[in-house]
This record gives structure tokens, C-alpha cells and sequence, in this order.
């Protein structure tokens, strides 16, 4: 065997060696993957699962859905457009970083600039599509602000952090760069942080969770096939993966990467008395 066959020899080899090793990767991945068979313990209802795209508009999905299930136990129906509060949002901070903040500020940006619904400013809108002026609904004409008020009350929803080190039952201001608009909100100690958000849960309201990468809505709980607790989160990247777009997260994992939740007043004072 001459030395170019004996490296053409050597090189396919070598090939079948990495299509072999790849192969037994993905299936141990699609193995561990599989291994978790879970038990929804509730399930809360929820508006189909939306898709933010390229956006980094996370944070206004989660804290949206959070607003549309509500509505929904409360047997009204509301889908909302995060589209519509990018748009707000970089217009307001042109030339910034536009995208990245908080569910607070999703808060603040449709007490200042209203919402419209979903169907009129979808996922895929493009800038060729108008920014509505109007809301039409049940035969009535509103301006988004309107719409906006009688979607979230101002005032309805509290936000709960914990730092450790910052005063307990104290308003403080975040610390992370997310927060630009300097929002305060409740550090509580995380046992009772813990029990609120889990009495909450199980008193039918959701909760918006934020870490510093991302945010979901938090709309139900689950176990695995070994009992272990986990928390069934709303995603926001389309209906895909083995749950159509929800997210099994470990308790573990989402109160380690805890940096913010909202929830409703009446939610986190009626969790008090449990």
C-alpha cells in the first residue's frame, strides 16, 4: 500500500470513528432526555404558547402570559401583543438596548402606553404593519391605554425578590443591569418566598419568573417518576419540544436562578394566610 492510499485509509477510518462516537452521544442525550416521566400535580389554563423570535422581548412574553392566565380563571379571555411593547420600547429608548428588561417594566410600559391584542400585532408583524391607535372589542372603540386599564389594573401586581444581604420586607432596587429603570421591589427570605409562590400556585394564580438570561410564567407543578418537585413553566419559544413549548424545570434550578417574581396582590396576601 502506497503512503496516499494509507492515508486515505487512515482518514476514513478516522470518519466511521467520529459518525460512531456522534451516534452514541445523541442517543445517550436523547436517553437522558427521555428518562424523566412527569406527573402534572396542576396545570393551570393559558393562552396558546407564543414564539419571540430573535427578540429579547422574553420578559414581556412571560409577564403577558402571566396577565392572560389570570384573565382566564377569572373566565375572561385576553391575548396579548409583546410586539406592540418592543415597538413602544424602542422608541422610547432609541440608539439603547432596547429589548433587554424587566417584567416590572412590562408593567410600567402598559400603564404608560397601553397593550393591544395579539391577533393585531402578532409574533411575525413586521414594520410594514402598523402600530394600531385603536382596540375595537365587544363593539367599542378604545385607545390602547383604555384597553390596557381594563386588562391590568395599575397597582394589581407585586414584585418579590431576595437578597440576602438588603433589609427583609424592604423595597430595593434590583441589582442587575436589566433593571435600567431602577425598579424596586419586595425582598422577602427565600423559605418564605417559597411557601407564597407555592400557596399561590396552588390557589390557582401564575407567577412570572425572572432569572439573568430569561423569564417564563410559571403555570403549573409537576413530579417526576422518583417524586422529585418541579415547577411547569410557559416558554416563549414556540410550541416545540417534547411539552409544545413548556418547560419542566427542577424547584432546585428555579430558585437558584431566581432574580425576580410577580404575582398578583391578592395572590401573595391570600398565600399569607395559608
Amino acid at each position: 500500500m502506497d503512503f496516499s492510499s494509507l492515508i486515505r485509509t487512515f482518514v476514513l477510518v478516522k470518519e466511521k470513528w467520529i459518525i460512531l462516537i456522534v451516534g452514541l452521544l445523541l442517543l445517550t442525550g436523547c436517553r437522558q432526555k427521555e428518562q424523566h416521566t412527569f406527573t402534572d400535580e396542576l396545570l393551570l389554563p393559558m393562552t396558546p404558547v407564543k414564539d419571540q423570535g430573535k427578540s429579547q422581548l422574553c420578559w414581556a412574553y412571560a409577564m403577558l402570559a402571566t396577565i392572560e392566565t389570570e384573565h382566564l380563571l377569572r373566565g375572561d379571555s385576553v391575548n396579548l401583543s409583546a410586539v406592540y411593547i418592543g415597538r413602544m420600547l424602542r422608541g422610547e429608548r432609541e440608539g439603547k438596548n432596547a429589548e433587554r428588561a424587566m417584567g416590572q417594566t412590562l408593567l410600567n410600559m402598559i400603564q404608560k402606553y397601553g397593550i393591544v391584542p395579539y391577533d393585531v400585532l402578532p409574533d411575525d408583524a413586521t414594520d410594514e404593519l402598523p402600530t394600531p391607535k385603536w382596540v375595537f372589542m365587544l363593539g367599542a372603540r378604545y385607545t390602547p391605554w383604555e384597553f390596557a386599564h381594563s386588562v391590568c389594573a395599575p397597582d394589581e401586581y407585586l414584585g418579590l425578590t431576595c437578597f440576602p444581604d438588603s433589609p427583609y420586607y424592604k423595597k430595593i432596587e434590583v441589582p442587575v443591569p436589566d433593571n435600567w429603570e431602577r425598579n424596586r421591589l419586595l425582598n422577602v427570605p427565600l423559605d418564605t418566598l417559597r411557601k407564597h409562590i407555592d400557596n399561590a400556585l396552588r390557589q390557582r394564580h401564575p407567577v412570572c419568573w425572572e432569572s439573568r438570561g430569561h423569564a417564563m410564567c410559571i403555570v403549573g407543578m409537576a413530579r417526576d417518576e422518583n417524586q422529585r418537585p418541579y415547577y411547569i413553566m410557559k416558554n416563549s419559544w414556540g410550541p416545540r419540544g417534547p411539552h409544545d413549548g413548556l418547560v419542566y424545570m427542577s424547584v432546585r434550578k428555579m430558585w437558584k436562578d431566581m432574580i425576580a417574581l410577580y404575582l398578583t396582590k391578592d395572590a401573595f396576601t391570600y398565600s399569607a394566610s395559608k
